[in-house]
């Protein structure tokens, strides 16, 4: 699923930039400012595509597509020559996090011997998963059917992203695994799911002002709860408006503004993880713009 926003031709000297994020109410809280226009930035324009999560992992792959795009961090190593991270627009889980759901009552032992319904292998959720347990079998399924997968009887179980964190046990669902609450008994730390990459070949000044907006988007948003929460309603899937806050409040915090130095760790600590073990064969080289 995508749109864009279309926009009108660029008068002279203004600088055209690409965003791409998730349709979801989170990071549509998060580019509200940017998005309606309450942020702007003397010199460039902002555009909006609107994609899964998956898709824009696997369109990063190739730089064409988007000056920012919204990516899971396990993507990030294989994006790290052409893209770098801001320092700002990530999803980091407080000790909770995507979720292993099953159709009956599993233990994490029984995990081993089925097969999971995963939203894609480039997903944070997904390496979390493999660190946990590489020999977990798995198969790709978009992440919005995962839920109706499992009652459908496709799956024992599957690796649930997104509002499905709030809404699984709606639908008669039971919890095998939070994988937050699972990084952070392993290693202390929260577990970073997503953030923004931008291209590095924008150049240094570049990179500065669309980090700085982002950022101010951000703080807009924050600052104008009741209205950012407004229009990010029209994306929150089969959320309320309770619900939707509580969504929101999970993923667009001070974190979202700044990792801080051990959000900053827990994203090196899970790539590394991921490299040592086998599942990224890529050495990650993380670093930030600010």
């Amino acid at each position: 699923m995508s749109t864009q926003q279309s926009a009108e031709a660029n008068p002279p000297g203004i600088v055209d930039i690409s965003i791409a994020h998730s349709p979801d109410s989170d990071d549509a809280f998060m580019f509200y400012g940017l998005a309606t226009g309450k942020v702007r930035v003397p010199g460039y324009r902002f555009t909006h595509t609107l994609c899964d999560i998956e898709t824009l992992n696997r369109r990063a792959l190739d730089e064409a597509f988007y000056d920012v795009t919204a990516i899971s961090f396990h993507a990030y190593p294989y994006l790290q020559n052409n893209y770098t991270l801001m320092g700002c627009g990530g999803s980091v889980g407080e000790g909770y996090g995507p979720m292993v759901v099953s159709s009956r009552p599993l233990t994490q032992e029984d995990m081993g011997r089925i097969k999971i319904a995963v939203p894609g292998t480039l997903t944070t959720a997904y390496l979390a998963l493999k660190i946990f347990n590489p020999n977990i079998e798995t198969e790709t399924v978009p992440f919005d059917q995962i839920i109706p997968a499992i009652l459908a009887g496709k799956y024992d179980a599957g690796l649930i992203i997104h509002e499905g964190q709030l809404t699984y046990s709606a639908s008669g669902l039971y919890k095998v695994l939070d994988l937050g609450v699972w990084w952070r008994e392993t290693t202390g730390l929260v577990l970073p799911l997503g953030g923004n990459a931008i291209r590095r070949s924008l150049g240094a000044e570049s990179l500065k002002i669309i980090s700085k907006a982002v950022h101010d988007s951000i703080q807009h948003a924050l600052d104008h709860r009741e209205q950012a929460l407004e229009y990010a309603m029209q994306f929150a899937r089969d959320l309320d408006t309770t619900l939707a806050n509580r969504f929101v409040s999970m993923y667009v915090n001070d974190r979202t503004l700044d990792y801080g130095a051990d959000g900053r760790q827990a994203i090196r600590k899970l790539l590394d993880l991921g490299h040592e073990r086998g599942i990224i064969p890529v050495a990650p080289l993380v670093d930030f713009v600010d």
